[in-house]
């Protein structure tokens, strides 16, 4: 196994070249390098959140499971953090608070990081509220793009700025920056499901806030269940289990905009999103930073 040192840390790494994207033959040391890459931007959205991983050891079109806890093999400097965890009660979950930590986690091939609204300093008070948007076929991106516009609008008129983002997958996520301590997960989820029944109102044959498959297809489920506390969202920057390495990745609003249009799949690759940071650094980092509040709802 290949011993290598990062920040101070080091790590033994295993069967880098096992293929987990038979699609595109990319292997497990291409994902470490980009988790490696990333995680200057990466990291600041995970560093107090306890995170679960969906590991796929045999690559994407095998098996997974989710780990919500931190395994006991965990290197000794990995910290952990106390969530909500399951009926028994709360859990240790890994923190993902540093490059050799997101390394780590890759080299278990933990390909999907998924995280929860709220800090592992306060599990009770979310610093975001996220609109997810899951698509019903035939409905796409396209359709996708088109509701996080108008949700946009509605965040508008109450003075509230937003920020989208690809799930890397087949929809979207619309975050709210919060970042105060005295919301709640219920206060989230009330506001979110407002805003999701307005949307269905306006557009009910393209929008729903109604968790039912059976009246999704066609249609952009808006899930605002996604902001309880027990749940968790893809995060920003990670990668998907689909046939080829994409990525949860920050978008613009013109980009959503043209997305609308039918101008811009927005599908993005690992060096795709390199490439993105490169040139415009964190589109998402004000997530992490700007304090708003929810409107208290008549």
């Amino acid at each position: 196994m290949p011993l290598v040192e990062i920040e101070g840390r080091r790590l033994k790494l295993s069967n880098l070249d096992k293929v987990l994207y038979p699609a595109t033959g990319t292997t497990k040391a291409e994902v470490i390098d980009y988790y490696a890459r990333i995680a200057p931007v990466m990291v600041p959205h995970l560093r107090d959140r306890g995170i679960t991983l969906r590991r796929f050891p045999d690559g994407v079109e095998a098996g997974s499971f989710f780990e919500k806890r931190c395994p006991s093999h965990r290197p000794e400097w990995l910290p952990t953090v106390l969530g909500p965890g399951d009926r028994r009660g709360g859990i240790d979950y890994c923190c993902l608070d540093s490059t050799p930590a997101l390394v780590w986690a890759a080299n278990m091939a933990g390909l999907e990081v998924h995280a929860p609204m709220a800090r592992g300093t306060d599990i009770d008070a979310p610093t975001i509220c996220v609109f997810d948007l899951d698509p019903g076929a035939p409905a796409t991106i396209p359709e996708c793009a088109e509701v996080a516009l108008d949700i946009r609008h509605v965040l508008d008129g109450l003075g509230l700025e937003a920020y989208a983002k690809t799930s890397g997958s087949k929809g979207m996520q619309v975050y709210v920056p919060l970042n105060t301590p005295d919301h709640t997960h219920e206060q989230a989820s009330a506001f979110a499901l407002a805003v999701a029944q307005l949307l269905e109102r306006a557009s009910p044959d393209s929008v729903t806030a109604t968790m039912a498959k059976a009246v999704r297809p066609g249609k952009v489920f808006v899930d605002w269940s996604q902001n309880s506390r027990h749940k968790t969202t893809v995060a920003v920057y990670s990668l998907r289990a689909r046939p080829r390495p994409t990525v949860s990745t920050p978008v613009t609003w013109d980009e959503v905009a043209a997305a609308a249009q039918g101008d811009d799949p927005l599908v993005f690759e690992m060096a795709d999103v390199l490439d993105r940071v490169e040139e415009h650094g964190d589109l998402y980092a004000e997530v992490e930073t700007r304090e708003q509040q929810l409107p208290e709802l008549g």
